[in-house]
């Protein structure tokens, strides 16, 4: 199963997590394939290929530095967004030619809760990409070009297929617009407009609001809450004290507490 993963040191937490809950819920070998710049500054690397060949000598890890790539394509009108560049790198995957076919890209406040093999292998004959709905940006956002509505997909987990990616240059398309029109949600909303050939997945493959009996994989993202009055809830899953206490969510406890072991070893190293 090759996985993508974008950031700096400051995602290191949220994958180091999303590895964890790979590991307890994959039978399969896993390839790692992470996209950051500046890669000296990534110190959780080593420890991450470490679990990974633990459990199983064919599992690879590859740090990718995007560097020189980013610096020739900046995606100009969105540089002063929330998003910071690093999010954005997953749009170079069709320039680096050591990046599979079929790859799936996860954010890194992701954990995969269940198998998610019949996801990862499912059949992608002249699609692009397969995502879930986005929870909230479904209500909000359609694809004025198709009249299409209900097809606005949350980018934070997404089946790639790099060679249609390839053949219908959506990324370089992608990669053009954030260049010239700034966006509300830069790359996400640049590739609902552009891709042409997505398919949606159900919502278990993505849950974005609160975990679910079905829930395959858990996203901890921003989202709104109505009680007792209107507001936004943002909870990481290293934020443990507040998975607690404000999602009152103890279903990854063991895969927490394996954190927070590695991030002291990783700390006193």
């Amino acid at each position: 199963m090759n996985i993508m993963f974008c950031g700096d040191s400051h995602a290191e937490d949220g994958i180091l997590i999303t590895t964890l809950s790979l590991l307890k819920n994959t039978s399969t070998p896993l390839h790692f394939y992470i996209l950051t710049m500046h890669a000296e500054g990534y110190t959780a690397f080593n420890l991450i290929k470490k679990l990974l060949k633990e459990k199983d000598p064919n599992n690879t890890a590859e740090l990718i530095d995007c560097t020189e790539l980013f610096k020739k394509e900046p995606p100009r009108a969105n540089m002063e967004t929330r998003f910071t560049p690093y999010a954005m790198l997953r749009l170079f995957a069709d320039q680096l030619p050591q990046i599979p076919d079929r790859i799936l890209y996860l954010d890194d406040d992701i954990i995969v809760r269940k198998d998610i093999s019949d996801f990862y292998n499912q059949d992608l004959a002249n699609i692009e990409l397969v995502g879930v709905l986005d929870f909230w940006g479904r209500f909000f956002f359609h694809n004025i070009h198709t009249h299409k509505t209900f097809d606005y997909l949350n980018s934070g987990v997404l089946l790639l297929n790099m060679a249609e990616i390839k053949k219908t240059q959506l990324f370089a398309k992608v990669r053009e617009k954030m260049s010239d029109k700034k966006m509300l949600l830069p790359d996400q909303s640049a590739l609902n407009k552009l891709a042409t050939e997505k398919k949606i997945a159900p919502r278990c493959y993505n849950e974005q609001y609160r975990l679910r009996p079905d829930t395959k994989i858990q996203h901890f993202t921003t989202s709104f809450r109505f009680k007792p009055y209107f507001h936004t809830l943002t909870v990481k899953p290293w934020d443990i004290e507040r998975v607690h206490s404000v999602l009152k969510l103890h279903e990854y406890d063991d895969l927490l507490k394996q954190y927070v072991e590695l991030r002291s070893q990783l700390k006193r190293a």
